[in-house]
């Protein structure tokens, strides 16, 4: 990494081999099965050092959670003139769908990791209160963008994005479930968001367009 000193990329190393000692632990074992003592056992390092990088067990596991919780709100504020937050979201999810890409879960073998999340109820719990969280997010954006007398539109079109996303990421964690390959799951997952934008109104796809320059 450009501009990284010796001690931060030691950090960066140290935390990315707990993580992947971590994960490879919950997926044979089940999330509920594994202590931090164990992790730190299998990464032959101290209980206070898996603690030193993450915060909880859960954060081992779902250690992608800031990329996660800042996506929705990124795809918005970085969308070009002359296009709505609704527009931004769809257009966004189709790249990534299209690129087969890891963060919408388009890995082969990625349904592993999801019966680990489906077996455990503090992950099940967790994983709803980032989709939350991430609306929350993006409502602030779109708050912002709006002024003072946006009234409850911003929080309303924030949850429907939201709902989107979560549409297009279940979709893709039950294909994968089922057996199917990430590429087979890519094109269907496209088919589904045709489907998603011909549900939408005309008044969501174009509340929010961001003027012309």
């Amino acid at each position: 990494m450009t501009g990284e000193g010796l001690r931060e990329r030691k950090k960066r190393q140290t935390r990315q081999h707990i993580s992947d000692v971590a994960t490879g632990l919950f997926l044979e074992r089940g999330f509920d099965a594994v202590t931090i003592a164990d992790v730190a056992g299998a990464a032959d390092v101290s209980v206070n050092t898996v603690y030193n990088y993450f915060g909880s067990k859960e954060d081992l596991f779902l250690d992608r959670e800031d990329d996660a919780l800042g996506w929705l709100a990124a795809a918005v504020r970085g969308r070009p003139a002359g296009e709505s937050p609704a527009a931004a979201v769809l257009r966004t999810l189709r790249a990534e769908v299209v690129a087969v890409s890891p963060r919408m879960g388009l890995v082969d073998g990625f349904d592993r990791f999801m019966r680990v999340i489906e077996e455990s109820p503090a992950l099940r719990s967790r994983v709803f209160g980032m989709r939350r969280h991430a609306v929350d997010r993006l409502a602030a954006v779109l708050a912002e963008e709006a002024g003072e007398d946006a009234g409850p539109l911003p929080g309303l079109v924030a949850g429907q994005l939201g709902w989107i996303q979560a549409q297009v990421t279940e979709f893709i964690q039950g294909e994968l479930v089922a057996g199917r390959t990430a590429a087979e799951t890519s094109r269907a997952a496209l088919g589904l968001l045709d489907e998603i934008e011909g549900l939408l109104s005309d008044r969501l796809l174009e509340y929010g367009t961001r003027p012309a320059m």
